[in-house]
């Protein structure tokens, strides 16, 4: 008795479960990134304070660099358009938290100056960024 030749079927790779794990691992690594920078504001230089505290959660936050350049959060502005860009970012009657980040080279005055115009804001408060001086434990 003679049987037939079943035809060999050829070896396949299933690659779509690699594809699912390779997807997993890259959303791992964008949402680890994204827990790595900064919450707001730009890159300074900031003053050292043995006072000072981990991140605090704020609403808003005005970075002034060494060249004197503004920026509400990551937006440049102008001192003078810095109080209505913060009551555009306003959403209600709520107490906003505004923290100044002034690099360490920026003088006495530009941070004075930045001051007295946001205090002319009404419901705000003011905070300083400040990073631990180094070889002090938080």
């Amino acid at each position: 008795m003679h049987l037939p030749e079943e035809p060999e079927s050829s070896a396949q790779i299933n690659i779509v479960p690699m594809i699912d794990v390779i997807f997993v691992v890259l959303i791992f690594f964008i949402l680890a990134s994204l827990m790595l920078q900064p919450s707001e504001g730009l890159p300074v230089n900031l003053p050292e304070a043995s006072t000072a505290e981990g991140p605090l959660p704020h609403n808003l936050t005005v970075t002034l660099t060494v060249d004197g350049q503004l920026s509400l959060g990551s937006q440049p502005v102008t001192l003078e358009q810095l109080p209505e860009a913060i009551q555009g970012r306003r959403v209600g009657k709520e107490m906003l938290l505004v923290v100044i980040q002034a690099d360490a080279a920026v003088s006495h005055g530009q941070v004075v100056e930045l001051m007295d115009t946001l205090r002319l804001v009404e419901g705000i408060q003011l905070g300083i960024a400040t990073t631990q001086p180094s070889g002090v434990a938080p």
